[in-house]
């Protein structure tokens, strides 16, 4: 095997190195740090408006053409009323959240990429499905259901979801 000195690799390295000092540019500009660059990220509250800053979670981020939905349980967004203890109000009241984000994004329900669904009870997966159904009656998007020890709130079900953008917002 050769040494380290005659592989392409390390040709190419001493190569790479020599060419600035000789006045000669490289092909390709160095690249930036994308990582940091936050410029397009928009965090959203319910309306569509930018976040506080004291939220600790952003109901709503958009990105690239992408929307972020938080995780929606059924005393997200509350607004004071009591709400029955069972699984068909608890996901209308969360998929209506769900919507109501992803409209403010700029996407519609047929945007909606994938669901998480976090239930309580996996007891309540059919209860959750006559709802789901309702909310996308040319097919749904991709999901995952998983039942889970306890939800915050005593919310029988949360979601989160990732759609597209789909309509362009001024």
């Amino acid at each position: 095997m050769l040494p380290d000195f005659f592989t392409r690799r390390a040709f190419a390295g001493r190569l790479a190195a020599l060419l600035p000092s000789l006045g000669i540019a490289p092909a390709m500009p160095p690249r930036e740090d994308t990582q940091s660059d936050t410029a397009g990220i928009k965090k959203l509250d319910y309306e569509g408006k930018p976040a506080s800053e004291k939220l600790l979670v952003t109901p709503l981020v958009k990105h690239n053409g992408v929307i972020y939905i938080a995780g929606q349980g059924a005393h997200a967004h509350d607004n004071g009323e009591a709400l029955p203890l069972d699984i068909g109000n608890h996901t209308k009241k969360v998929m209506e959240n769900v919507k109501i984000l992803v409209e403010a994004g700029g996407g519609t329900m047929d945007s909606v990429l994938q669901l998480t669904v976090y239930l309580a009870k996996i007891e309540d997966f059919d209860g959750m499905n006559k709802v789901f159904k309702a909310y996308f009656p040319g097919g749904g998007p991709a999901r995952t259901t998983v039942a889970v020890a306890n939800l915050p709130g005593n919310s029988l079900v949360e979601i989160n979801c990732i759609a597209a953008v789909a309509k362009n917002q001024g």
